[in-house]
């Protein structure tokens, strides 16, 4: 029998708790995204989350330990995969392991193997070919764009190779096929790059330049059936909020409801849990704690989008029923205090709440990511398949 009828996890991205066991390997040993954040700013006011136990699972300053919290159950998820990207960690919370990090090229830009196809293959000049805000280069390199109708490609933290032209100048349609080239050039093994992704943008000058909600990703899809596929094939609802639908290129996903901002993002998902009478998960992401903050190195922003969050978090508990699960989670770390501008390899928090706990409680770190897609497909009653990782987490389940 099912325990809960809708089950809804909220990654709050880049959100980390702390350094991995084999974090010196990435450079990120004393990573911690919470607590560092909270430190950078003086203390973090996140009485929801306080209240969930998440001040039991790091030192958040202004955010003590709590000894009872029977509603909820806290713990840390440590990451089997090898890597800190968002891929890496969305896929792992439905049930596949990476072994093999996609390839960043964060430091160096692409090859200019690569770069020489691609102009090749288009037509089309390519300028920029680094790491940096698509906001930023667009300031730096967008009137030049324009004036000769190149395009400009960049990249991130993440495994993505962005492409950012101007609507009027190279047309929509045109920047979408010079993205599927780069698709195919990418798939080859020593460029494959986790999404292409096209960034319009519109304005006359750098004091006016906007990108559009045109963006178009083109992912890789996951390697083998996740959690997500198996809940579809089994009849079940899976509506994905954000960029989720993205990151598992349409893979297992029944419903897509897009979002520009966390606000915006967490709106969306208390309205579709208020409005919902389908069975299944609600999967959302709220990337600007990660792209707007982490990235950029900004605890106060991050700071206040966290206080923010905990708000919209205590009206979606209010809006949830004793036949809902909502899970908090994130995807890697991302402190702002750190060096450089990468992500970082931490363990994620864990807060799982219901109105029908009665016995919540914290738990020792989880094994894997994975522990939230076995946890809801044993909800639903769905056989993991045998490329899956993860243990359901029992506690959850058994609490009557």
């Amino acid at each position: 029998m099912k325990k809960f009828k809708r089950i809804v996890i909220v990654v709050i991205d880049s959100v980390g708790v702390g350094s991995m066991p084999d974090a010196a390997k990435y450079n990120d040993d004393g990573a911690n995204t919470l607590a560092n954040t909270a430190k950078a700013v003086g203390g973090l006011n996140l009485p929801t989350l306080q209240s969930l136990g998440i001040g039991n699972l790091t030192n958040v300053k202004g955010v003590p330990p709590t000894s009872k919290h029977p509603a909820s159950y806290a713990a840390k998820l440590l990451e089997a995969s090898n890597g800190k990207d968002t891929m890496t960690g969305h896929w792992e919370m439905m049930g596949i392991l990476t072994t093999s990090p996609f390839i960043t090229f964060t430091e160096t830009g692409f090859p200019q193997e690569l770069i020489d196809e691609l102009e090749e293959k288009t037509g089309y000049k390519v300028i920029g070919n680094k790491a940096t805000s698509g906001t930023e280069i667009l300031k730096e390199l967008g009137e030049e764009q324009m004036r000769d109708n190149s395009i400009i490609v960049y990249t991130s933290a993440d495994s993505v190779l962005q492409i950012a032209a101007h609507e009027k100048v190279t047309g929509l349609q045109e920047l979408y096929r010079v993205c599927e080239i780069a698709r195919e050039i990418c798939m080859k093994p020593e460029y494959l790059v986790g999404r292409i992704i096209a960034r319009p943008y519109i304005g006359t000058s750098k004091d006016n330049f906007a990108r559009t909600p045109n963006r178009h990703d083109l992912a890789l899809s996951p390697p083998k059936d996740t959690a997500m596929n198996l809940l579809e094939k089994s009849g079940f609802t899976v509506s994905c909020i954000g960029k989720i639908a993205d990151i598992f290129n349409n893979s297992g996903v029944t419903k897509t409801v897009k979002s520009k901002s966390n606000i915006e993002g967490m709106n969306k998902t208390i309205n579709e849990l208020k409005e919902a009478t389908y069975e299944g998960i609600i999967f959302t992401n709220l990337v600007e704690f990660d792209s707007e903050y982490g990235h950029r190195r900004d605890p106060k922003g991050y700071a206040n989008a966290l206080e923010t969050f905990d708000k919209q978090l205590k009206d979606l508990i209010e809006v949830s029923s004793k036949d809902d699960l909502i899970i908090v989670t994130a995807d890697h770390g991302n402190d702002p205090t750190w060096h450089g501008t990468d992500h970082t390899r931490e363990m994620v928090p864990f807060i799982a709440y219901s109105k029908r706990f009665k016995n919540g409680t914290t738990l020792e770190n989880r094994t894997a990511f994975a522990d939230i897609g076995a946890t809801i497909l044993a909800n639903f009653s769905i056989k993991m398949a045998p490329h899956m990782i993860g243990t359901p987490v029992l506690e959850i389940l058994e609490d009557k």
